[in-house]
């Protein structure tokens, strides 16, 4: 699993930027190939909150896996079935959507790890990132390398976050900043004190752990409060962003040149 031996690397430089998108609001294949020549390091398909052709998921995943490229999904819900699934269709790794104990984390690794560490049975297109069926094949090329990303998203996973980020089954410690300022009962207040000490004790928890962060938001603000395995946006804003950029000064530029004043077809 060459693409998650990659990401890993660059997650557990200190002096990296390691940057890549959530892709939420709409998805095709195509977006890794855009994520690749953009200079990405990584991309997420977001299964938590639409539902995407399993085939054109896989197709994706796929694309990552020839090219070295790291493409990994965050499943609807931390439950067996739903992770177990989301790794059939074959990424490198996983975003863990509200983890809040490692009573989630056990349920996780069941879903991930073959026995006797888990209750996995391998199916679908991740089948093809082992180079055979056999279980030492499959836990020391595919299972040992996996990149699992729990998400810190409510008060609970907070009070816990210590013990999350120890977890051997984790990568990098992640957090859902927006569910969980909701659930702080802050929603949405990014730079109150409550949040940012909620983010600081996530990022304390990791670094105990001697593991790396996961951030989304505005990348240039985060990279100057020193973090550097970040999620930049979500493609679609970024277009939605751009068009109203664009629109803006297409309509600032006419005005005072009299255009207003030309008559309508």
């Amino acid at each position: 699993m060459k693409a998650a031996r990659i990401l890993r690397k660059k997650i557990d430089t200190e002096d990296h930027i390691t940057t890549g998108i959530l892709c939420t609001f709409h998805f095709w294949p195509g977006l890794v190939e855009m994520a690749m020549k953009a200079g990405l390091d990584y991309l997420i398909i977001d299964l938590e909150h639409l539902t995407y052709d399993a085939t054109m998921v896989a197709e994706a995943c796929a694309i990552g896996r020839r090219q070295d490229f790291p493409v990994l999904i965050r499943p609807p819900a931390a439950e067996f079935t739903p992770v177990r699934l989301a790794l059939d269709l074959g990424p490198c790794g996983l975003l863990i959507p509200y983890v809040e104990s490692l009573d989630t984390m056990t349920t996780v690794q069941d879903a991930v790890y073959m026995k006797p560490r888990g209750r996995r049975r391998p199916g679908g297109p991740g089948i093809h990132w082992a180079p055979d069926v056999n279980y030492t094949s499959w836990k020391n090329e595919v299972e040992d390398h996996l990149i699992i990303l729990p998400q810190i998203e409510s008060r609970t996973g907070l009070e816990n976050a210590d013990a999350i980020a120890a977890h051997p089954l984790t990568t990098a410690i992640a957090v859902g900043p927006y569910d969980l300022s909701a659930d702080l009962g802050i929603c949405w207040k990014p730079e109150s004190d409550e949040m940012q000490n909620a983010l600081k004790k996530i990022r304390t928890a990791g670094r105990n752990a001697g593991k790396n962060m996961w951030m989304i938001g505005d990348g240039p603000a985060l990279v100057a409060q020193d973090y550097n395995f970040l999620c930049i946006g979500e493609p679609t804003m970024f277009l939605q962003a751009k068009l109203g950029e664009l629109n803006d000064l297409c309509k600032n530029n006419a005005a005072g040149s009299g255009a207003e004043d030309l008559p309508l077809p």
